[in-house]
């Protein structure tokens, strides 16, 4: 519970750069995330290099500034010829790495691909399937971004929780 509390979306990062063995903290999670049947459909792009980086929110609209600035981020997709529950596992995926990125002190937030489009109308996936020529079978969820915080953000509090959301039959 204490990693769940600690654990927020962060979007202004210092320059430091992360260490390899931080990286694959936060990739080690998210390979080990739970999947429907165990397919593990989920497929990950580290991007470290920054030139992508810088190009990463032109993808999309709204919503993906951030990722400029990031250390560095992890394109989560599915790949649809292994599961049709691709959608549902890069998501769990992505929570656990966003975990594994608090438990390493690292500042993580994810924005959405999947059903987002450029200010032209263009699909972002298919943007982002150009940026990093990547297989058509594979579809992208969202984006991670991993940077060391410019601030600590304030942890939950488990009064936190609005116990009005669920409904007990």
């Amino acid at each position: 519970m204490d990693l769940i509390l600690k654990r927020r979306s962060v979007r202004k990062y210092t320059e430091e750069a992360l260490t390899d063995e931080q990286i694959e903290a936060v990739v080690r999670a998210g390979l080990l995330a739970p999947s429907g049947k165990n397919a593990k459909p989920c497929r990950l792009i580290v991007v470290r290099d920054r030139a992508v980086l810088e190009k990463l929110p032109g993808i999309k609209a709204a919503g993906g500034a951030f990722l400029k600035d990031a250390a560095a981020a992890i394109v989560v997709s599915g790949d649809t010829r292994v599961s049709d529950t691709w959608i549902e596992d890069c998501s769990i995926a992505l929570s656990f790495m966003m975990l594994a990125a608090a438990e390493q002190g690292l500042g993580s937030c994810w924005t959405q691909v999947h059903l987002r489009k450029d200010a032209a109308g263009k699909d972002a996936e298919d943007n982002l399937r150009e940026l990093l020529n990547m297989e058509p079978q594979l579809r992208t969820v969202g984006i991670l971004a991993l940077g060391i915080p410019q601030k600590e953000p304030e942890a939950h509090r488990p009064e936190d929780a609005d116990f009005g959301q669920v409904r007990v039959v």
